[in-house]
């Protein structure tokens, strides 16, 4: 039996930020070292030392590694495979949070999604993709606090769509920050036409109707993130409903699909999930903290004949479609008035700068001159963020909403007339 076996964490690297590194990335790499999985896809792998551990330990089974750089500190992807790659690609997405946001640091990363295609023995060549969507937003309140998210998504899915309609089959794993029942998995699965390795393996399993432990949110529900099991959860009960009720958060995916055509010189293959599971659940050994505060999910692919090539046709819906122009809509008119105020601001810090200016010629006080010298740095270090998030962040951040908005636009304009064509017996 053929057989592809995968798996993705999110490593949780952050240089000086991240809790116990460097014991944690000598584990995950002793770890898959041990492993037999063929393709392995990890994020916030940041600091390019961690990347060369995991990569030595283990190039004896996957020789073959790609890191791929995006943004002013790197997207934080690597992914490692056993059949040699015969080109890559990363594709930095458009919107990555606010440039005054360093907390969160989606933007200096430059979160991206990055690719390699392999040449599979069996199957031949085989996209892989290695993403991380942006964080903040949540999953409750209104579609726009994540529309960040759902450009990403969009993004992704429509590099995803092009590598199956190349003709490739595709394996896609990362972190994207989004349950199963959220919009930008909706987006990502309906419009790239890819399938949940989880859910093809545990489709019987119903939504929980009584409280359960955090053990059964692993096994039955896939929990990679905010699950008690991990030792970096907070010691206070969480007050997220969805935490609550499954004990923890599925965010770390591994999706597929075929090609959108078979190659007329090639038998026609298919993939089926066999197995998934979480992986990185029990602490490090003689240390009491978990690998990440992540943990990863793997699975195992069988190949099989396919007897017909049947057309998958995937779109979204038309609820979709206007639940995600909504959100994109009102994130344009949020930061069109944030903008403004930005502007407001930058325009009271000048009409500042211009009275202490004139006014410290006048004043007399010694002792006031060091005040007036730091309160200046101050409201010009004001002025300079809010003409940068104002006017510049601000184009930036509505000119990619409004793109995304016009192909939205016009690829449901273009389902419709696809449809009437159908429906007139044209096609």
């Amino acid at each position: 039996m053929d057989l592809i076996r995968v798996a993705t964490l999110n490593c949780w690297g952050l240089k000086y930020v991240s809790k116990d590194r460097h014991e944690r990335i000598a584990a995950i790499a002793d770890a898959f070292s041990n492993s037999d999985h063929d393709i392995i896809a990890l994020q916030e792998l940041w600091v390019e030392g961690d990347y060369n551990t995991i990569r030595s330990a283990v190039s004896h089974r996957l020789p073959y590694a790609k890191r791929f750089l995006s943004g002013a500190l790197g997207a934080g992807l690597a992914i490692f495979t056993r059949w040699p790659v015969i080109s890559t690609s990363v594709t930095p997405y458009s919107l990555n949070g606010e440039p005054i946001d360093v907390a969160g640091g989606d933007w200096f990363v430059g979160k991206a999604v990055g690719s390699v295609i392999i040449m599979h023995p069996i199957l031949g060549r085989v996209q892989v993709f290695n993403t991380h969507l942006y964080a903040k937003g949540g999953e409750d309140g209104p579609e726009h606090k994540r529309a960040h998210r759902l450009v990403n998504a969009w993004e992704f899915a429509k590099v995803v769509r092009q590598a199956a309609e190349l003709g490739n089959y595709v394996i896609a794993m990362g972190d994207f920050n989004s349950v199963p029942s959220s919009l930008p998995i909706q987006v990502i699965l309906d419009h790239a036409g890819l399938f949940d390795a989880w859910t093809a393996c545990h489709n019987h399993v119903s939504p929980p109707s009584e409280v359960i432990s955090p053990v059964d949110g692993v096994v039955k529900y896939g929990i990679t993130a905010d699950s008690p099991l991990n030792s970096y959860r907070g010691p206070n009960p969480s007050l997220d409903p969805l935490v609550r009720m499954y004990q923890g958060k599925r965010l770390d995916y591994i999706l597929f699909r075929r090609p959108s055509h078979p190659l007329v010189s090639s038998p026609m293959r298919k993939l089926e999930c066999q197995d998934s599971k979480v992986i990185f659940t029990t602490p490090i050994p003689r240390n009491n903290c978990s690998f990440s505060d992540h943990f990863g999910m793997e699975a195992t692919f069988v190949i099989s004949t396919a007897s017909i090539w049947a057309m998958e046709a995937s779109e979204m819906s038309l609820t979709t479609f206007s639940a995600v122009l909504g959100a994109l809509q009102a994130a344009y008119r949020i930061s069109l008035a944030r903008s403004r105020r930005e502007l407001m601001t930058f325009a009271l810090c000048i009409l500042v700068l211009l009275v202490l200016t004139f006014g410290s010629a006048r004043l007399a006080v010694p002792w006031v001159n060091p005040i007036l010298v730091l309160f200046t740095i101050a409201i010009t270090w004001l002025a300079t963020t809010m003409l940068y998030e104002g006017y510049i962040f601000g184009n930036w951040e509505r000119r990619a909403l409004h793109g995304t908005l016009e192909e939205l636009e016009l690829h449901k304009q273009a389902l419709a007339v696809q449809q009437s064509y159908e429906g007139s017996g044209i096609y």
